[in-house]
């Protein structure tokens, strides 16, 4: 399982602090992106604009990135408050 953590508004919009996806298929960070935004129009809207910072495992993340079973993915706005 990789586990997937929102913040600021991201996470007020889309009703979630953390979720878990299974890990089958997952190589990167693009690979989570993208079943994060086939969950429907929440998901993509929140998810496209602005396009989100990435992290894997507390550490700045590229849509390249390699993601492996028990990693943790962050997703982040551009700006966020204190």
């Amino acid at each position: 399982m990789i586990k997937v953590l929102f913040f600021a508004s991201l996470r007020e919009r889309l009703g979630f602090e953390q979720i878990d996806i299974p890990a089958d298929n997952i190589k990167s960070v693009t690979d989570v992106y993208e079943q994060l935004i086939a969950r429907g129009d929440q998901w993509r809207a929140a998810l496209e604009t602005p396009t989100p910072l990435m992290a894997v495992n507390q550490e700045m993340a590229f849509a390249h990135t390699a993601v492996n079973d028990g990693d943790e993915v962050a997703f982040y706005p551009p700006v966020t408050g204190g």
